[in-house]
């Protein structure tokens, strides 16, 4: 079994955190991010259901208005009314049951592996590691395939929360990997005062986890993903 450190899952999980459509008319031209970000469809194919949601709900915090379709199997994904998804998150059993497939589309797929398994020509994603370790991963790949276009215009949303230059410096060094001690002695500040400010961060960006505060961290440019730990 697939496992994803530290992910809680909720009976609400199920549903998607950007679902409801849009209340507002446009006006002026001005298209927000969700409308731009609608029509992407992002398929994870992945006959294990923890595993399916778990990472669903890391792609929700990463592309939040991106649709995340799960399928069990590759004839269920097949049969749905989507022409084609931007990325196909796909097991590694499903894959090679049906290779031609993927392997058409080995830019846009990305096969969900247990361990460090490569394939020859074909993006993998170790869904057996840390929690953080999986975001950096999906970020970078995600970097590296669409550069800041798809995050610069997701930090319309962010750009409302509000941290202090001490927060910041705080959330950086936590996304460096740094426990408490060491950013009390890094900043030369008390461990208390330390966990004062995690938990302001925490509060301010309505995080779950370190992992949330890592994605928001790199959309914001504050955090290098090459720095993360």
């Amino acid at each position: 079994m697939y496992v994803i450190k530290n992910i809680i899952i909720f009976a609400e999980e199920f549903k998607c955190y950007f679902t409801t459509k849009m209340k507002t008319p446009l006006h002026n031209n001005k298209i927000s991010a969700t409308f731009i970000m609608h029509n992407i469809s992002i398929a994870i194919v992945e006959n294990n259901v923890l595993t399916a949601i778990g990472l669903r709900r890391l792609l929700e915090d990463i592309i939040p208005p991106a649709e995340i379709i799960i399928f069990r199997t590759y004839d269920e994904m097949i049969s749905t009314d989507k022409a084609e998804f931007v990325h196909y998150f796909v097991s590694s059993r499903i894959y090679f049951e049906h290779t031609s497939f993927f392997r058409e589309r080995a830019k846009r797929s990305i096969v969900l592996v247990n361990g460090d398994m490569n394939i020859a020509g074909t993006n993998t994603l170790n869904v057996c590691q840390a929690e953080n370790a999986l975001i950096k991963d999906i970020l970078a790949m995600h970097h590296m395939g669409h550069g800041n276009s798809i995050m610069t215009r997701m930090c319309n949303k962010n750009q409302e929360i509000q941290l202090t230059p001490r927060e910041v410096e705080v959330a950086v060094l936590l996304c460096k990997g740094h426990i408490n001690k060491e950013i009390a002695d890094l900043l030369n500040i008390s461990i208390t005062t330390v966990i004062s400010h995690r938990k302001n961060i925490m509060e301010k960006l309505h995080a779950r986890s370190l992992a949330n505060v890592i994605i928001y961290a790199v959309m914001m440019g504050i955090v290098d993903i090459a720095e993360l730990k």
